[in-house]
């Protein structure tokens, strides 16, 4: 009896220390949720950066909280710089359209008969285009409904992005105070894939290292480079929001459907707005923009591991879902570590039992 009474006590007092470690956990996971991505993505890119901080380590003598500040520099000018050019080139462009509104100046020039002929959008194309051209209050009257559900997005849009500038700059800081901290994070890694995984973890680590750096070299910088030649293009022709072309010139890179998409038809808008030769000039930047992966998918990809494709389309368009624009990039590396992680476990597991 009395040792049914021992055991009856242990067991509640191992539920309540169970009950109050989970508490302590889920009240911590709380406070840290909204930071988890942009640790998350302080972590890819201290990953993915690391070796150069090294090597510029190794040159400034051993100096390693100087590397790390001068990196953090590089790595905030690379993207203050065009995100402060490209959101700067949208507002400018929105100011002068309502600017050109309020003063009746718009002038929109009329579409090329051969805008009629594409397949399928062709017609409603050029007429609600010529109508624009010819009485362009007209055209706003009827879609009056739709361009008042509209507003409200646009505005959203462009708070998010400022907003998500801002995220990936404290991920950037995050990254940079990690740099230092790269040998206890290390053996951090190391401890708890061996914990959840056994004696295989230390290779588990290095495959996640190798996984990260293919993605976000291969994948993420391949698109970023597009998106920016791009956007560089789409400026210089001279058609408004280059920003939010060259965003949604990345999102498409992301998930490796071409620029073309979206430089396509900028490119034959360009031929309504400006002179031939410019119009050709950026077709051809446009297509070389497009086909660039195909050289630079060697030189980024070709050093790192295989990276499934169908799990970095599936994490980037989840990761956006879940996270907005800082998902786009943190959902397409997690879900590549989380399927090639299972698939080394189930191969590793299949090796053993035969």
């Amino acid at each position: 009896m009395e040792n049914n009474e021992f055991h009856y006590k242990r067991a509640i007092y191992t539920a309540l220390r169970i009950g109050f470690i989970a508490l302590i956990f889920y009240w911590s996971f709380l406070i840290i949720k909204p930071f988890v991505m942009l640790i998350l993505w302080g972590i890819i890119i201290s990953v993915t950066i690391y070796p150069l901080y090294k090597k510029l380590a190794k040159k400034l003598g051993g100096k390693e909280k100087l590397s790390a500040a001068i990196i953090t520099l590089i790595v905030l000018s690379a993207l203050l710089i065009p995100s402060l050019f490209f959101v700067g080139s949208a507002i400018e462009g929105m100011s002068n359209f309502a600017n050109q509104m309020m003063r009746g100046a718009i002038e929109i020039p009329p579409p090329n008969k051969s805008v009629a002929d594409w397949p399928v959008i062709g017609k409603p194309i050029h007429d609600t285009w010529n109508l624009a051209s010819t009485n362009l209050m007209a055209a706003i009257e009827k879609f009056r409904p739709q361009l008042k559900e509209l507003a409200p997005k646009v505005l959203s849009t462009a708070s998010g992005l400022l907003a998500t500038v801002l995220m990936f700059s404290i991920s950037i800081v995050i990254a940079g105070a990690l740099f230092t901290q790269a040998k206890p994070a290390e053996q951090a890694a190391k401890s708890i894939f061996a914990t959840l995984i056994g004696k295989q973890g230390e290779n588990f680590t290095e495959l996640s290292v190798a996984i990260i750096r293919s993605v976000v070299q291969g994948i993420l910088g391949i698109a970023l480079i597009q998106s920016l030649l791009g956007g560089i293009g789409i400026w210089a022709i001279g058609i408004s929001a280059a920003g939010f072309w060259a965003l949604i010139i990345l999102f498409f890179a992301i998930i490796q459907l071409p620029p073309l998409l979206v430089l396509g038809p900028l490119a034959i808008y360009s031929f309504t707005i400006t002179d031939t030769t410019p119009a050709v000039i950026f077709t051809i930047w446009s297509l070389v923009v497009s086909m660039s992966d195909a050289f630079l998918k060697p030189l980024l990809l070709g050093r790192g591991v295989d990276v499934p494709m169908l799990a970095v389309l599936l994490g980037a368009i989840g990761g956006m879902i879940m996270s907005g624009i800082i998902g786009l990039f943190v959902g397409a590396v997690v879900l590549t570590i989380t399927y090639k992680i299972l698939v080394a476990l189930l191969v590793e597991d299949v090796l053993e039992k035969s």
